[in-house]
């Protein structure tokens, strides 16, 4: 390679040379330097770069300025590009939210930081982005809202990420501007979130939902009520949440079916993009979390097919059951929107102690996850060192 000169490259503070990195001499062979200019405004950060970049020797140098540079030998640095994904972007290794080991202050990493390992996948420290509605869709699709969204979210670091509550079927959509992925071409923007996630070396997974009674909703901004159909609503399929709203559409056995076809089909587009996991949601009064409840209406017919109803006594032991048979690895647990004389007080933390019955009861047999405003790190790993839960989801 042909020599490359910088000129004016000045190291002005060689007390600091450690910190910047610059703190060993290189060969004569390979580095030159000579002359002298004096207040000179520019800190060489390329230099320091160089330096990192080639063999040390093993004699201290000390530094007050120096003016001309000449590189003869330049190594070859290549920049790696992410796996697995159809662009280019850099490497992230480790990808941000690896904790340092050993750590600096001496003392063991935290709980909230070590690695969990599920059927092969690892994620890299405990905190999860809980599934938060953004209410941007259009017709189920992903939008640039969402691309920047979850973009953020991942250059961030969190262990694992959950996008948010997504339709199985149209009417199943919380909201007319929730996601969907009951067609084939919903499936192309949502690997393109997953795309980018995974070239940050982050985990993504995806909520699959049908809000059942509680579909055709307004969003929070505009006071949450009922989506009428003259705007874009489904009103005909909604229960009455509260009990003065409108009367709810029981489902018959072919709803039923259709319903499950559904579902599998949603779960072979979520996989198709490349996601990670799948959640299911069954709580909060939605579709599947009505088929729990002892507070639902289900007539002696559709109880049949259904089998059962799992009420708060049995929970424990039906989930310890499905974590024996391996259907179940991680259930994220939380409480309220069932019925709406419910009166619940929010505050931090105020659903771990679900969190904890549920881990205390299937103890290692299934991870269990916490959530709840749960806003700060020591908070969250005060909750998975005292209540012996697995993961902490925020958002």
């Amino acid at each position: 390679m042909s020599p490359e000169t910088f000129n004016h490259m000045v190291y002005r503070d060689y007390k600091d040379r450690e910190i910047m990195g610059v703190y060993q001499a290189l060969p004569d062979s390979v580095i030159k330097l000579y002359g002298a200019i004096d207040n000179y405004p520019t800190t060489p950060i390329l230099l320091v770069a160089l330096l990192r970049s080639l063999p040390p020797s093993t004699t201290r140098h000390t530094w007050e300025s120096c003016a001309e540079v000449t590189i003869t030998n330049w190594p070859d640095i290549p920049i790696k590009p992410a796996q697995g994904v159809p662009f280019y972007t850099p490497a992230q290794s480790p990808p941000a939210g690896t904790a340092r080991n050993p750590q600096t202050s001496g003392k063991p990493i935290p709980k909230l930081f070590k690695p969990l390992s599920v059927r092969g996948t690892t994620f890299h420290n405990r905190v999860g982005l809980a599934p938060m509605c953004q209410y941007s869709a259009d017709d189920g699709y992903i939008t640039p809202w969402h691309q920047a969204h979850y973009g953020g979210i991942a250059q961030r670091g969190p262990g694992l990420m959950i996008i948010e509550a997504t339709g199985v079927l149209p009417e199943g959509r919380i909201t007319p501007g929730c996601l969907g992925l009951w067609k084939d071409s919903q499936v192309i923007p949502l690997k393109q979130v997953v795309d980018f996630a995974h070239s940050q070396g982050q985990k993504i997974g995806l909520q699959l939902s049908h809000a059942g009674r509680k579909a055709s909703t307004l969003p929070p901004w505009v006071g949450g009520g009922v989506t009428t159909n003259t705007v874009g609503g489904w009103t005909e399929n909604r229960d009455p949440f509260p009990d003065n709203e409108i009367v709810p559409k029981e489902m018959t056995l072919q709803d039923i079916q259709e319903l499950k076809d559904a579902w599998v089909a949603a779960v072979k587009r979520g996989l198709s993009a490349g996601v990670d996991f799948i959640e299911i949601y069954a709580a909060h009064g939605y579709l599947l979390s009505s088929f729990l409840s002892a507070s639902s209406k289900i007539s002696d017919r559709i109880s049949t097919v259904v089998a059962s109803r799992i009420v708060t006594g049995l929970f424990s032991k039906f989930l310890g059951l499905r974590a024996d048979q391996g259907a179940v690895d991680l259930i994220d647990i939380s409480s309220g929107g069932v019925h709406s004389a419910q009166k619940i007080t929010s505050g931090p933390a105020f659903q771990v102690p679900f969190a904890a019955k549920v881990k205390k009861a299937v103890g290692d047999r299934l991870l269990v996850a916490a959530v709840g405003m749960i806003k700060h790190g020591d908070i969250a790993e005060r909750i998975l060192q005292e209540n012996d839960v697995d993961v902490v989801l925020v958002g």
